[in-house]
């Protein structure tokens, strides 16, 4: 062997990391679980039949956005106030889209299929990984995972749960999907400049919390974090020796 080849980097194993991803991708999909069978409880409470429940988890798919035009529809608003609030609260899949785009190529129809499944719990998994294949590959495993599971929690909760008040809180099975989300996320916080961008976008989001209408935060916390990484990938000039 030559004396370089120490210096050459061993590609990992991609059966290795397919199933990583998958581990990941069914830990987010269990946590997922006990809020698909919130939303469909939710959406019975609110007078939305199974059909349009089950429509909402099809063609909606994204948690926040349904619960949110469940609530307003319940409390008899308008149709015009569910979605303004669903746009607000989903503007944020902007960004997850130009993250995402050069991994999920294809034709036109593909990428119209595949931007159906751009929610957190796809980009988490999806971007954890640096090779564009493998991107895509563990986008497609969590957002289809997700996806099946959401629709069918969504019937459970519809059919099974919708008299069960606060169970699900009252077990704390509410803390599963932000838990999974931080086990995904805690080790880029290792790396001190993304560290402090996830400590820029939380901030401003805590702070404008209670301030502002459901959907500025997220916004803000966007836009501030978007920020905070172009700072920290401004190049360092070598310093001489």
């Amino acid at each position: 062997m030559s004396a370089g080849s120490s210096d050459h980097e061993v590609a990992p194993d991609p059966a290795r990391v397919r199933r990583a991803i998958h581990r990941q991708a069914a830990s987010i999909v269990a946590a997922v679980a006990p809020f698909g069978i919130v939303f469909g409880a939710s959406a019975a409470r609110a007078g939305l039949t199974l059909l349009e429940a089950i429509g909402f988890s099809t063609l909606i798919f994204g948690g926040s956005s349904q619960f949110a035009a469940a609530e307003i529809l319940g409390d008899g608003g308008s149709v015009v106030s569910a979605a303004v609030a669903g746009l607000l609260l989903n503007v944020r899949s902007l960004a997850f889209g130009v993250i995402m785009a050069p991994a999920l190529t294809g034709a036109l129809w593909q990428r119209a299929a595949m931007s159906q499944l751009m929610i957190d719990e796809s980009i988490a998994v999806g971007t954890s990984q640096t090779d564009l294949k493998l991107r895509r590959y563990g986008y497609l495993v969590a957002g289809i995972g997700v996806f099946v599971v959401w629709n069918l929690t969504t019937i459970a909760g519809h059919l099974v749960f919708s008299g069960a008040g606060d169970l699900i809180t009252d077990l704390g099975l509410d803390a599963a999907g932000p838990a999974a989300f931080l086990a995904l996320l805690w080790p880029r916080l290792s790396h001190r400049p993304q560290l402090r961008t996830a400590v820029a976008g939380a901030s401003i989001a805590v702070i404008l919390i209670p301030m502002t209408p459901a959907g500025v935060p997220i916004l803000a916390a966007m836009l501030g974090a978007l920020v905070a990484g172009r700072v920290t990938e401004r190049p360092v000039e070598d310093v001489p020796s």
